[in-house]
Order: C-alpha cells, then sequence, then structure tokens
C-alpha cells in the first residue's frame, strides 16, 4: 500500500473540517447557484444585450411556464435567423453588430464593420511561433485563456477604459479568437500527436465561420451548408443573458476596474467548465459510451441505458443526462429547436440519419424519466449543449474545439456586457456570504 503524500494528507484535513452541509442553505434562506427552489435568479444588475424568458404572466397575474423566448437587443432569436437565412448570407458579423450597438446595421454599415473585423483578424509579429508554438499545450481553453492574457503586452493602451479603446480591444478580440484557437489546435496535433504541422492564413473575403472552416482543414474546403450551419451555430451561443456564468463572470470582473484582457480570459475559464461551455463534449462522450454498451437501435436497450445513467450506474455515475435541462429554460430552449432543424439538414448531407434518430430518441424518452426518477420545480427539454455536439461532429470538428467555438462566439456577448457594465455600474460587484463558523480561540504553537 503506497504511502499518502504530504498534498493528499492536507487534502483530507481540508475535507474533514469541512461542516458546511446542504441543509444550512435551507436554515440560512441562501439561494444556492443564485437561483431559487423554483428555478428563479437572484437578480444582480440590469441589462439591455438581452432578454432570456421561459415563464410569462396569465389574465389572473399567475406566472405560466411558456415555450423558451431569447432575444437579443429585443430582437427575437427566430426573427434574426430567418432574416439573414431568407437572404441566403451569414449572420454571425450583423450579430455581432447588433450586440455591441443596440441596431441592425444596414447594408453599408455592415459591409464597413466585416471589412474592420477582417482587418483585426491577424495576430502580432511572431506571436504564433512565440506564445503557441513553443509551449504547446494539450487543452486548448488554457492556452486561449493564456494568449488572451499575452496579448496585453503587445496592447501599448492595455489599460485604457475610454470606450473607444475598449471597443477596440473587444473588437480585435472577437476577430483573433478563431485563430488563437485553431492555431493552438493545430500546434496541439503536431507537437503531441505527431501530425503534419500547416497553418492557414484567414481570407479577408471570408467571414467568421467560413473563416473557421478555412484555416482548421488542410485543403481549406467546405461546403456551404457547412459554413451556414456553423455561422448559425455562433449566432445561436453569442449571447445568453448577464446571469450565465461566464457572462457574470465579465461583469464581476469589469466591476472592479480591470483590462480588457483580464476580463475575458476570467470569462474564458468560467465557460471551460462541464457545468458551463463544456457540456457539449459531455453529451458527445454519455452518446459514445452508449454505443459501446447497447444496441441503440432498440428502444428498449436505450431507454434502460438511460435508467441505469439516472441511477448513478453508467457513464460518469453523476446521475445527470447531459443536454437534457436547464437553469432557465424549461418547456423548451429556442436555440435547441433552432439547431435541431438544421441539424437534421446536415445529418441528411452527411450520411448520419440514424445518429440523429438516436438524439431525438433519447430527447423524447429523457425528459419524462427526469421528472419520474426526482423531485424538479419545472420541466425538463434539450438545451442547446444537446444538439451542438452532434453538428460539431458532423462538420468533422474535434473535440478539442466544441468549447473554444462557444467562445468564439460568446466573446461577441461579453464584450457587449463588458462595455455595458463599465458605462452603467460604477460599482463593484461583491455579494454576500454568511459566516457559519462557531468562534473559535487562538492557540500558542506549544500547547497545541
Amino acid at each position: 500500500m503506497s504511502q499518502k503524500s504530504y498534498i493528499e494528507e492536507l487534502a483530507e484535513l481540508s475535507i474533514k473540517n469541512n461542516n458546511i452541509v446542504p441543509e444550512m442553505y435551507t436554515i440560512h434562506d441562501v439561494k444556492r447557484g443564485l437561483r431559487d427552489i423554483n428555478g428563479n435568479g437572484v437578480v444582480a444588475g440590469l441589462t439591455e444585450v438581452s432578454v432570456v424568458n421561459w415563464k410569462k404572466k396569465d389574465e389572473n397575474g399567475n406566472d405560466v411556464l411558456c415555450n423558451g423566448e431569447l432575444y437579443y437587443r429585443g430582437i427575437n432569436i427566430n426573427d434574426i435567423v430567418n432574416g439573414f437565412l431568407a437572404d441566403g448570407r451569414p449572420g454571425f458579423e450583423e450579430t455581432v453588430y447588433l450586440l455591441l450597438f443596440s441596431e441592425l446595421p444596414n447594408k453599408a454599415q455592415l459591409e464597413r464593420f466585416s471589412a474592420q473585423l477582417a482587418e483585426y483578424r491577424t495576430l502580432p509579429h511572431y506571436f504564433v511561433r512565440d506564445m503557441i508554438f513553443k509551449a504547446p499545450g494539450k487543452d486548448m481553453m488554457n492556452v486561449l485563456s493564456r494568449s488572451v492574457l499575452a496579448l496585453y503586452a503587445y496592447d501599448f493602451n492595455a489599460d485604457d477604459l475610454s470606450i473607444p479603446n475598449v471597443l477596440r480591444q473587444c473588437l480585435q478580440l472577437i476577430a483573433q479568437f478563431p485563430l488563437l484557437a485553431v492555431y493552438a489546435y493545430r500546434s496541439h496535433r503536431h507537437f503531441h500527436a505527431n501530425e503534419s504541422l500547416f497553418i492557414h492564413y484567414p481570407q479577408p473575403n471570408l467571414k467568421t465561420a467560413e473563416n473557421i472552416l478555412y484555416i482548421l482543414r488542410e485543403d481549406g474546403k467546405y461546403t456551404p451548408l457547412e459554413a451556414e450551419l456553423l455561422d448559425l451555430a455562433l449566432v445561436l451561443h453569442a449571447e445568453h443573458g448577464g446571469g450565465n456564468n461566464s457572462t457574470f463572470t465579465t461583469h464581476v470582473v469589469s466591476s472592479s476596474g480591470a483590462d480588457t484582457y483580464s476580463v475575458i480570459s476570467a470569462a474564458l475559464g468560467s465557460l471551460k467548465g462541464p457545468r458551463h461551455g463544456g457540456a457539449n463534449i459531455k453529451v458527445m462522450k454519455m452518446f459514445d459510451d452508449m454505443r459501446s454498451c447497447i444496441d441503440t437501435t432498440d428502444v428498449e436497450q436505450v431507454k434502460a441505458y438511460l435508467e441505469k445513467i439516472l441511477d448513478k450506474e453508467a457513464f460518469d455515475r453523476t446521475g445527470l443526462i447531459y443536454g437534457m435541462g436547464h437553469a432557465v429554460y424549461s418547456l423548451s430552449d429556442p436555440r435547441a429547436e433552432i439547431l435541431k432543424k438544421y441539424a437534421k439538414q446536415l445529418s441528411r448531407e452527411k450520411g448520419m440519419e440514424e445518429e440523429f434518430e438516436l438524439y431525438e430518441t433519447v430527447a423524447s424518452l429523457a425528459p419524462e424519466m427526469i421528472n419520474r426518477k426526482r423531485t424538479v420545480h419545472k420541466a425538463v427539454s434539450p438545451n442547446v449543449d444537446f444538439y451542438s455536439g452532434l453538428v460539431y461532429k458532423m462538420l468533422g470538428l474535434p473535440y478539442e474545439l466544441y468549447t473554444p467555438i462557444f467562445a468564439m462566439a460568446r466573446i461577441a456577448g461579453w464584450s457587449a456586457h463588458r462595455l455595458e457594465e463599465i458605462q452603467n455600474s460604477g460599482k463593484i460587484i461583491r455579494p454576500a456570504y454568511i459566516g457559519v463558523r462557531e468562534d473559535g480561540s487562538y492557540v500558542k504553537l506549544e500547547d497545541r
């Protein structure tokens, strides 16, 4: 039997001396996770950037559940998506403009804005060599966060918090995120998987989603539907209210007066977690495990597997069916509904209809099973992560880039919220915690 290390001994000490138990949150009326038992969030601020709805008032003034709604600057996400898809053009750049400036751009404004992003779609001289190739990492989110912090050293006005300067920094980061993440991935594959190294420079005539596919693939090729689906995913992930974990992090760190690079790096750290931006990877790994264990064409076997997950007997034994349920949405997640429609279309192009049908089977079985197994206070439905991982898989994107792609989109929302925070708050965000440790007394060293 191996001897415990000093760190293991200290860890046991930390665990032994943690006396907070779940019941204490109820006793002290603490909104754990800043949400009450009915899923209502604790109000911590005001925002014009976006609104998330999952309930409405009936004629008697009572709250009733409704299908999920998401609004960017007051415009329903369905209308935004239908608008640019009807025109047969990408929508991410238009969405970024809307989030940052509270209005939809006209054609001339959109062209000028897209050209500005294209101009910013570059990195400082030798940055890729010095900051990415010389220290290749296995986790792309960590490399992305490290790279963002490193860009501080290349910015002569890094600490200037004026709106023009912060806006310039945000636009540059929006344009640079795909390069930072994809180049980090190519470096990882070369130095850790012995693959050939290639670096494609972005093309000024291509939009964000097209450039991601172009610089990622060795031949630089992609189909129109692939570019359309990735662009749609970016739009749907671009923003989701001020209360999600990474955006709240953006507000919290911005309220301290920190520079843009520190703020965005902190948001990246939040997004990395499997309870937030890393959730779609968990979904994919859950389905991979399912396929290795059962005949996924047999609905009864699928149902039995899901039962085992809920009983903590399958997959990672957490009792969670990943991709099901959301902190806010109840009856439906509008982003999931949109993505599902186009994921089905892509599954036909890729010959993956059977895999899509498996997702639909789980989506139909899981909500009722979850509600039956445990006490919940609202309905459960598939969230956007349930389908986004499948879309990325059909696009041939590697697992390592799933969460960074989320970041490539959400940097738009983070930027809008950062600008909103430094313009409107002027007060550091500092919530209260209740001290529950009993008073003790100091004992001299020789008497311990």
